[in-house]
C-alpha cells in the first residue's frame, strides 16, 4: 500500500476510534445526567383508609385506566388484576378488546365477574378497524369515548402495576402541574436476547430523546412511554385526542401524542418509575426484530431519511471497535489493537452503567457488538421496506414500515 493510501487508512481507523470513544463517553455522561435530572417516582407508603371512608369524598381526581388488548391471553390477567388492586380511591379500568381471536375475551369475562371486576372493570369489544386508523390509537380512542375520568392513564397489556403505582403517579403529576406525566418502567429481561438488545434500544432512544430535554418546556423535544402515560383529560381533548389526522394512523402513538401536547404548550414530565410498573416487551428474537422494526422509522427524531447515517454510524460505534481489538490481538498488530482498545473500554464503561440500571449482569457488555449488528439490520430493513412501500406485520395487521 502506497504511503498516501496508508495515511488515509490510518486516519480513517483512528477517526472511527475517536468517534466511537466520544459517542460512548458522551452517552455515559448523558445517562448519568438524565437519571438525576428529575427525582425518581418513589412509591408512596401503603394507604390505610379509615373505616367507612367514601371514595367520592376523598378529593382524588377520577382516573380512567385504558388498556388496548389484541390477542393478549399471555398477559391480560396479570395486568388487569394488578390494576384492580390499586390502592387509589377513585378509578375505573377499561379494557378495549381489539378484535382478539385468542382467549383474551374469555379471561376478561371471568375477571369482570369478580368482586373488584364488577366494581371497577369495563370491557369494550371492537370488531373492525376503520380505514385510516392504526390499531392501538383506535383502541385508545374508543376507550376514551366511554371513560369518565378527569385523568386518562394509557397503559399496555403486558405491564404489571404495584398497588401504590397509580396513587404515586397522580400525586406527583398534580404536585408538578403536569399535563402529561409518563414514567420509565422496570424492564423484565430474563433471557439472552432481551439482555443483548434492550440496552441498544435504550441507547438509541436516550440519544435522541434525553429526558432532561424532554422535561424542559423551552425545548420542543418530546416523547412519552406508552407503557404508562397519564394525561389530563382536558389536555387530551384540547389537542383533539387520537381522532386527528396527525395521530389516527400513528404507529408510535405515545411519541406522537407527546409531541402534540408539548407543541400545544402542555407540560410534560418524564421520570424514572422503576419499581412501580414492570413490563416484558418481547419474548423472542423474532418479536424484537418485528417490534423494533415497526417503530424504527416513525420513532426517529429526524425521520427515515436519517437512516443512512444510522446504518453507517451504529456499526462504527458498536461493532468496529470490538472487531479492531480482536483482529489486532489475533494478528499481533499493536496499532490495530490500540485503535479498538480505547473505544471498547468506553463502550464497556457505558454498558456497565446502563446494565446496572437495567438489572443486567455486567458480562453482557460484551454482547454490545452483537446487539449493534442486529439493530443495524433492523434499521436497514425498515429503511428498505419504507423505500419500497412495504408493510410490517404486527398482531395480525400490517403497518407502514
Amino acid at each position: 500500500m502506497s504511503w498516501p493510501n496508508r495515511w488515509v487508512a490510518k486516519a480513517t481507523l483512528w477517526g472511527a476510534s475517536a468517534v466511537a470513544s466520544v459517542f460512548h463517553l458522551g452517552m455515559l455522561a448523558e445517562s448519568v445526567a438524565d437519571w438525576h435530572s428529575a427525582a425518581p417516582l418513589r412509591p408512596l407508603p401503603p394507604r390505610r383508609p379509615h373505616a367507612g371512608e367514601d371514595a367520592s369524598l376523598s378529593g382524588s381526581p377520577r382516573v380512567s385506566v385504558i388498556i388496548p388488548a389484541r390477542d393478549e391471553e399471555r398477559n391480560i390477567e396479570a395486568c388487569v388484576t394488578s390494576l384492580l388492586a390499586q390502592d387509589y380511591d377513585n378509578f375505573e379500568v377499561i379494557v378495549v378488546d381489539d378484535g382478539s381471536t385468542d382467549a383474551t375475551p374469555t379471561i376478561l369475562a371471568r375477571l369482570a365477574r369478580t368482586p373488584e371486576g364488577q366494581r371497577r372493570l369495563r370491557v369494550a369489544r371492537l370488531e373492525e378497524l376503520p380505514p385510516g386508523w392504526a390499531g392501538k390509537p383506535h383502541a385508545l380512542h374508543a376507550g376514551t369515548q366511554i371513560a369518565s375520568g378527569e385523568w386518562l392513564l394509557f397503559t399496555d397489556a403486558d405491564t404489571r402495576h404495584m398497588p401504590t403505582a397509580l396513587r404515586s403517579a397522580v400525586t406527583r403529576a398534580l404536585s408538578e402541574g403536569a399535563d402529561l406525566f409518563t414514567i420509565g418502567t422496570t424492564q423484565e429481561l430474563p433471557d439472552f436476547w432481551n439482555r443483548t438488545l434492550m440496552p441498544i434500544a435504550y441507547m438509541g432512544i436516550s440519544a435522541q430523546y434525553p429526558p432532561a430535554l424532554v422535561n424542559n418546556p423551552r425545548i420542543p423535544i418530546a416523547i412519552a412511554n406508552g407503557q404508562y402515560l397519564l394525561i389530563q383529560r382536558a389536555m387530551y381533548e384540547r389537542v383533539g385526542g387520537y381522532d386527528t389526522d396527525e395521530l389516527r394512523a400513528s404507529v408510535v402513538d405515545d411519541l406522537a401524542l407527546a409531541r402534540v401536547v408539548k407543541r400545544s404548550g402542555g407540560r410534560l414530565r418524564f421520570v424514572d418509575g422503576r419499581g412501580l410498573v414492570s413490563v416484558r416487551m418481547y419474548h423472542s428474537l423474532r418479536e424484537h426484530v418485528n417490534g423494533w422494526g415497526k417503530n424504527a422509522a416513525a420513532g426517529s427524531r429526524g425521520g427515515a431519511w436519517l437512516f443512512p447515517i444510522f446504518i453507517v454510524g451504529l456499526p462504527v460505534v458498536t461493532v468496529w471497535p470490538f472487531v479492531a481489538l480482536a483482529l489486532g490481538l489475533l494478528r499481533r498488530k499493536p496499532a490495530l489493537a490500540a485503535s479498538g482498545a480505547t473505544p471498547v473500554a468506553a463502550a464497556l464503561a457505558y454498558r456497565a452503567y446502563l446494565d446496572h440500571q437495567l438489572g443486567i449482569p455486567l458480562r453482557y457488555g460484551w454482547t454490545h457488538p452483537l446487539g449493534g449488528a442486529i439493530f443495524t439490520f433492523i434499521i436497514a430493513r425498515s429503511f428498505w421496506r419504507r423505500l419500497r412501500g412495504a408493510t410490517v406485520p404486527w398482531r395480525g395487521r400490517s403497518y407502514a414500515a
